[in-house]
Formats: structure tokens, C-alpha cells, sequence
């Protein structure tokens, strides 16, 4: 996608030089990529401690694992 964007010299001078890269596009999209990385994990690790699962990962990945065969035996019976 296309964009204008009204930037000051200096910070994208300092993103050039920070992220190696040499062209401003290339520096802007690792830029971005690691805000919406770095964002959500604090998102994730805000939940740290509010979130409570009784089934421990095995029985959880045993439930899993037989959603995924009763999918797959649906679609083949389509």
C-alpha cells in the first residue's frame, strides 16, 4: 500500500542507522513489525496470572488432537 507520511529527518536519519538497512521502506516495515511483535507480547504478558486452565497440556492436547481427526474424518465425508 501506497502512503504519504509527513516524518521528521531525524527519526528516520536514526532508524536508517539503528536497523543497517538503506532504504527508508525496508527500515519503516522491520520497524513496524517489531512494534506490533513487542506490543503483542505485553499484551500477552498482561494476561500473565488472569488466565486459569484446569486440564493440564496433556489432557489439553489430547482434546486437540481429537477435534483435529473429527474435522478431518467430516471433510472427507463431504
Amino acid at each position: 500500500m501506497r502512503a504519504t507520511l509527513n516524518l521528521p529527518d531525524t527519526l528516520i536519519k536514526n532508524l536508517l542507522q539503528v536497523s543497517g538497512e538503506k532504504k527508508k521502506t525496508k527500515a519503516i516495515c522491520i520497524a513496524i513489525e517489531d512494534y506490533i511483535r513487542r506490543r503483542g507480547r505485553e499484551k500477552l504478558l498482561s494476561l500473565s496470572g488472569k488466565v486459569h486452565f484446569e486440564l493440564g497440556w496433556e489432557e489439553m492436547e489430547k482434546i486437540e488432537l481429537k477435534g483435529m481427526k473429527e474435522r478431518e474424518t467430516s471433510r472427507k465425508h463431504r
